[in-house]
C-alpha cells in the first residue's frame, strides 16, 4: 500500500520515487513523532523487535595469544576479523574511536526509524581480556559517553549518567577466551559493566581443540562458565562446527553435552560453520589436503537438528553464520543467511524451534492475550538457576532469569542475571503497542524475590 503510493506520487509529479528514510527525515524535521507513521516507515523492522536495539563496536588491532588455525590475520583488522566485514568498515572509518562509532551507528538507526533508547551495547574485537587494562577502560568510558551526549571525568561518572541518558546501555556486552576468566577479571569487568560475556568454547571434545591449536581444554570452558554465572554475568558460549577433526556426529555430541552436562548450560548461543579463509592457517592444511569440510547439506543438517531437538526454551540463539562476505571465504558453508532458510524448512517440515528468538513476541503483540507466567528449574554450574517466562501459544514476551548459588558474587544473595522484555521497543516512559511496559518486568521480579525467600535467601541483587 505505501509502495504504491509513493510511485502513484512520483508518477503524478515525474520525481524519482523517495526512499522510507527520505520520507523519514522530512517527517521528523517536521515535527512529526506519530509512532504508526514512524513503523510504516521503518525498514528493516527486526532491528528493534526484541525490545533493544545493538550496536557493536570494535577494539583497535592488538596482538592475540591465541594461534587458532581458522582466525584470519589482516593488517589494521583485529585478528578473526576481515577489513571488509560491515563492523569493520565502520569501526576503520572511524578510526576504531569507540565515540565516532556508537554516534555512526546511532545515527543510521535513528534515519531508519528505530528508537534508541535501550541500546544492547556489544565490544567485538580480538580477545579483550588480553587487551591493556587502560585502554579498555578508556574505551567503556568513550562508550558511555557518547551515549551519554557528554564527556565525563570517570568511568563511574559516565556510568551514572547513562541511567538517565537518552541511550541507555541496559547490555553490555565483551567476547573472550576461556583461560582468560578468573575471578579477579571478572570482578574487573564487573567494575566497567560488563553484563554477558561471550566465550569461545567452540568444542567439547578436547581432541578437536587440539587441533585446532587453541590452547584451552573443555575443563577451562566449564570452569570459566562456573566463575562468569556465578557472578550473575549472562554467558553466550561460541560454538564452530566442522573444525578440524570433527564430523557431524561429533558435532552433534558437543551440543548434546553442552545442555546434558550441568558444567555448561549457557545463555545465548552463537553457532558458526568454520569457514576457510586465505588470511587463516588453516587455509594452507585446506591446499594440502590435510582439512577437508564436510559438505554444507550437512552443516544445515546439524544445526536444524540441533533446534528441532536439543535446545532447551532457557536459550537464544544469537547468530548462525558470522557476518563474512562470501568472495573472502575460500571454503566450507558460504551461507549467509541460513537462519531464513532453516526457518522456512522448519515451517514446511512441521517443527518448530524452542529457542528465545524463534519464540519472542516481535511485533505480533495484542493487549488482550492472556499471558502466562511459567516456571523452569535446572542445575546449572554447581547452582540453580530458575528460569521464569510470560508467554502465551509459544509467544515469548518476557523473561527472567534468576541463580541460586552457594557462591554468589554478593554474600546470602540470589542473582537475578537477566530481565527482558521482548516486542518493538518503547522509549523509557513512552507508551506503544508493545508488551513492554505493561508491567510484566515487576511481575517477574516479584515471583523471583518470593523464590528467593523460600530458597533461604536474605536479599536479592540484579545485574545492572
Amino acid at each position: 500500500m505505501l509502495a504504491k503510493a509513493k510511485r502513484d506520487i512520483s508518477k503524478k509529479n515525474k520525481t524519482p520515487m523517495p526512499s522510507n528514510v527520505d520520507i523519514l527525515e522530512v517527517y521528523h524535521k517536521s515535527g512529526g513523532s506519530d509512532e504508526r507513521i514512524v513503523s510504516m516507515l521503518r525498514t528493516r523492522p527486526v532491528r528493534s523487535l526484541s525490545g533493544v536495539v545493538n550496536i557493536s563496536v570494535l577494539t583497535k588491532p592488538f596482538d592475540c595469544p591465541g594461534k587458532c588455525v581458522f582466525c584470519p590475520l589482516q593488517s589494521n583488522a583485529p585478528k578473526s576479523y576481515l577489513k571488509n566485514e560491515p563492523a569493520v568498515m565502520r569501526a576503520v572509518s572511524n578510526k576504531y574511536d569507540a565515540k565516532k562509532q556508537i554516534n555512526t551507528r546511532i545515527e543510521s538507526l535513528k534515519a531508519t526509524g528505530h528508537p534508541t533508547g535501550k541500546v544492547e551495547l556489544r565490544i567485538v574485537g580480538g580477545t579483550w581480556s588480553f587487551y591493556p587494562l587502560d585502554y579498555r577502560e578508556e574505551f567503556i568510558k568513550k562508550c558511555f559517553d557518547a551515549c551519554n551526549k557528554e564527556d565525563s571525568s570517570s568511568l563511574e561518572e559516565a556510568q551514572k549518567k547513562n541511567e538517565t541518558a537518552e541511550h541507555r546501555i541496559v547490555c553490555l556486552s565483551v567476547e573472550t577466551r576461556p583461560d582468560f576468566i578468573n575471578k579477579k577479571e571478572v570482578l574487573q569487568m564487573r567494575k566497567m559493566g560488563v553484563t554477558m560475556v561471550e566465550v569461545g568454547i567452540q568444542s567439547l571434545f578436547d581432541d578437536i581443540l587440539q587441533k585446532s591449536r587453541r590452547g584451552h581444554d573443555v575443563k577451562c570452558s566449564a570452569n570459566a562458565t562456573k566463575i562468569l554465572k556465578d557472578a550473575g554475568m549472562k554467558v553466550c558460549h561460541q560454538v564452530m562446527l566442522n573444525m578440524p577433526g570433527s564430523s557431524p556426529e561429533k558435532d552433534l555430541q558437543t551440543f548434546k553435552m553442552l545442555f546434558e552436562d550441568s558444567s555448561f548450560r549457557p545463555d545465548f548461543l552463537k553457532i558458526y560453520p568454520c569457514v576457510i579463509l586465505k588470511e587463516a592457517p588453516l587455509y594452507k592444511m585446506y591446499k594440502q589436503g590435510r582439512y577437508v569440510p564436510y559438505p554444507e547439506e550437512k552443516v544445515i543438517e546439524v544445526i536444524k537438528e540441533v533446534k528441532k531437538n536439543i535446545i532447551p526454551p532457557y536459550v537464544r540463539i544469537q547468530r548462525l553464520f558470522r557476518d563474512i562476505p562470501s568472495n573472502s571465504i575460500a571454503g566450507g558453508s558460504k551461507m549467509s543467511n541460513m537462519r531464513e532458510i532453516i526457518a522456512k524448512d522448519a515451517l514446511k517440515e512441521g517443527w518448530k524451534c524452542s529457542c528465545i528468538r524463534c519464540r519472542e513476541i516481535k511485533g505480533k503483540y495484542t493487549p488482550e492475550e492472556n499471558i502466562q507466567i511459567k516456571k523452569m528449574s535446572y542445575q546449572s554450574s554447581g547452582g540453580e538457576d530458575i528460569f521464569f517466562s510470560a508467554e502465551k501459544n509459544d509467544n515469548l514476551y518476557a523473561i527472567l532469569r534468576l541463580r541460586i548459588t552457594k557462591s554468589p558474587i554478593i554474600k546470602n544473595a540470589a542473582i537475578i542475571r537477566e530481565i527482558h522484555t521482548y516486542g518493538q521497543q518503547v522509549l523509557v516512559k513512552g507508551k506503544g503497542n508493545s508488551p513492554q511496559h505493561k508491567g510484566l518486568g515487576k511481575k517477574l521480579i516479584s515471583l523471583a524475590e518470593k523464590e528467593a525467600k523460600e530458597k533461604g535467601k536474605s536479599k536479592i541483587a540484579a545485574i545492572s
